[in-house]
């Protein structure tokens, strides 16, 4: 439906604001795109906006302080003769809606999922000084059936905007990277007693295969060489088609897409990890050996309690069988460091872990509760000084292990994806966007945004390596 501000041709500006993961982008770039489609005009400066959107992360307690000071930032703005309003949207938005709006009047508006859709109408109608009332938050599980096999069908007869996908290609890329996030699903069926996502972001579901060939045709199009997959749960992929393998047939067909060099996957569940994955991701041209795996602790008592599967010696295992078929492959994960209950030898045990895993890189989180878990209503709290004292020994052991693991990779060679002309800044295939290290080239030629550059590992700052042009 094109609304009035398309037919009357009255250019209105809006800058997206984009906090938290690779899955807020997609989704911003989706909203740039209806958006763009209605006759809006994108500005990257929120000063020379009408109307600032701040995609919010809703994720911890440090993500959501981010969203809040970004709101507060751009609310700051309104007295400079352009920008009229600030709108909220993203994961903070819809986990807590009317609470947020409440607390947070610098926020014209706080838009939730649902919203989506519309996105251009319900702009139009704020910045003319309409209000919109904030959802009341809902438990997005609710939304559809319990069977993921019975989700396709269902999810096609209901408005679910953050569920449903696009169909044609309804995006547009906000910036110029080489790389670019391609969605490949939404929501999460798993149970993880920390984690509130299942909550608002829903059920699992998967986009066609169909869906995500075209999208990954489209980027290629626009400029993008680098791939990579995201979702809640990447090895989810397929489950709700009733193809658990669907993942396998679908990476070389992206594999065939002339202008994508890369494919990487993101957000691997550890204890759904199949041998066939393992092969396709080692073996399928293009599909770059790196995994982005969840262990979040090592300990089995302590994961069982947060209702996740496996500990140290399966994840040593399944390391170990990543490196057989691929001994200079990635790896990288996420703890959580003083969930309720966690004792002395259970952090050890972490440690202990850690040092034999070898990860390339490391991400340590200190435990807080979330609203709608389970793990806000255990009583075995762990003290926040012993949290913040545990936190910050593993920070120093970890910045030990991954210099380490970085130092084991000078003389390696390596194919350097440029993303920084002036730093001559990269990645190297084992290297994730934003959350790894970066390779810096050593050179006397300068090489361009985008093009793939090969060297050989020289030495290492820390987590970063200094790789010389072969």
């Amino acid at each position: 439906m094109i609304s009035k501000l398309a037919e009357e041709k009255i250019p209105r500006t809006v800058a997206l604001v984009t906090l938290g993961c690779a899955r807020n982008e997609t989704d911003s770039e989706e909203l740039a795109g209806r958006l763009a489609a209605d006759g809006w005009v994108l500005v990257d400066d929120p000063t020379k906006a009408e109307i600032a959107v701040i995609n919010t992360c809703g994720f911890i307690e440090s993500a959501k302080k981010d969203s809040i000071d970004a709101l507060i930032q751009a609310h700051s703005l309104k007295g400079n003769g352009v920008t009229k309003a600030v709108v909220a949207v993203g994961c903070m938005a819809e986990r807590y809606g009317n609470e947020l709006a409440t607390a947070l009047p610098e926020a014209d508006a706080i838009l939730g999922f649902d919203d989506y859709q519309e996105i251009s109408a319900r702009l139009s109608t704020i910045i003319d000084g309409g209000k919109i009332s904030p959802h009341t938050p809902k438990d997005r599980r609710t939304l559809l059936p319990i069977s993921p096999t019975s989700r396709q069908q269902e999810k096609s007869r209901k408005v679910i905007s953050d569920q449903v996908p696009l169909g044609a290609v309804l995006r547009k890329r906000l910036d110029n990277a080489p790389i670019a996030p391609l969605k490949i699903a939404s929501g999460c069926d798993r149970r993880c007693s920390f984690c509130a996502i299942p909550y608002f972001r829903g059920s699992f579901v998967s986009r066609t295969p169909t869906e995500i060939i075209e999208e990954a045709k489209w980027l290629a199009d626009n400029g993008v060489s680098e791939i990579y997959l995201v979702s809640e749960n990447t090895t989810s992929y397929g489950k709700d088609f009733g193809d658990l393998k669907l993942m396998e047939k679908l990476l070389p067909e992206l594999s065939k897409i002339n202008d994508i060099k890369r494919i990487r996957l993101s957000y691997l569940q550890p204890a759904e990890v199949r041998p066939t994955l393992l092969q396709a991701m080692v073996s399928v041209e293009k599909v770059v050996p790196y995994f982005d795996l969840s262990f979040q602790h090592a300990n089995g008592d302590l994961l069982r309690k947060m209702r996740r599967f496996g500990d140290g010696e399966k994840f040593l295992h399944l390391i170990s069988q990543i490196r057989a078929l691929n001994p200079e492959a990635g790896i990288r994960s996420n703890f959580i460091v003083g969930f309720p209950g966690e004792s002395d030898a259970q952090f050890m045990d972490l440690i202990e872990f850690l040092t034999q895993a070898q990860l390339d890189a490391i991400g340590i989180f200190g435990y807080s509760d979330e609203d709608k878990t389970e793990g806000a209503t255990l009583t075995d709290k762990v003290e926040p000084e012993i949290i913040s004292e545990r936190t910050s020994e593993l920070s120093t052991l970890v910045d030990e292990l991954i210099t380490q693991r970085a130092e084991a990779r000078i003389g390696q060679k390596v194919s350097v994806l440029v993303e920084d002309a002036d730093e001559q800044e990269g990645r190297a295939e084992h290297q994730g966007p934003d959350v790894d290290g970066s390779t810096f080239i050593k050179s006397r030629n300068k090489y361009r945004v985008g093009e793939y550059v090969d060297a050989v590992v020289s030495e290492v700052s820390g987590v970063d390596l200094i790789a010389q042009v072969i």
